[in-house]
């Protein structure tokens, strides 16, 4: 989970989300809200994440900020699951 956490959040291409997915749904005013430990158990998902899945968020009222956040100054908005999980990667992390 922090390892997924770490991945979504803190790796980048250019300063936006290396995944597809999530520079997707931030790029569109999401919040990074929840990652979910055996959210997907198809084959696929299993294949593709380890069966992890990601809920993106939605505050209509913040869409516009949060797209313009990320899309000016590349600050990607995550919940304080996501951000707890971030910190505890890099806490133990040696990158």
């Amino acid at each position: 989970m922090k390892l997924c956490a770490w991945y979504l959040y803190g790796e980048k291409h250019r300063g936006y989300a290396l995944n597809p997915v999530a520079n997707f749904h931030l790029q569109n005013g999401s919040v990074m809200w929840r990652i979910n430990w055996m959210g997907d158990t198809s084959p696929r998902g299993i294949a593709a994440s380890c069966g992890m899945m990601v809920n993106y968020r939605y505050f209509l009222e913040d869409t516009a900020s949060n797209s313009a956040a990320y899309l000016g100054s590349k600050q990607i908005k995550a919940s304080e699951q996501v951000l707890s999980l971030v910190s505890q990667f890099q806490q133990n992390s040696k990158l």
